[in-house]
């Protein structure tokens, strides 16, 4: 078992402990089964946050991924952008409470 670094809230804090295998845990934790259209955003969200120095938005993923809005509520249902930067081993995205 490896240990990862993760804020009050279970978050990751150091981007280089993440890896896919964890992602697919961390995942199955909040009751959810990955499928491509799930990894399409997760490794959008992955590549965007070293370049954009936070995590992505509902908006910005919709937008320059290409996954409506909608999408991503059936993919994370409740709290989407939330359970996406989890899964994807980034920070809470800001403004989500």
């Amino acid at each position: 078992m490896t240990t990862v670094h993760v804020d009050a809230e279970g978050f990751m804090t150091e981007y280089g402990e993440w890896t896919e295998e964890l992602a697919a845990e961390l995942a199955a934790r909040i009751g959810i089964e990955l499928t491509d259209e799930h990894w399409k955003a997760i490794r959008f969200l992955r590549e965007d946050y070293p370049t954009h120095g936070e995590t992505a938005t509902l908006r910005r993923v919709s937008t320059l991924a290409g996954i409506p809005i909608k999408q991503l509520f059936v993919l994370f249902p409740g709290k989407p952008a939330k359970k996406m930067a989890y899964v994807a081993g980034l920070p809470k995205p800001r403004g989500c409470v």
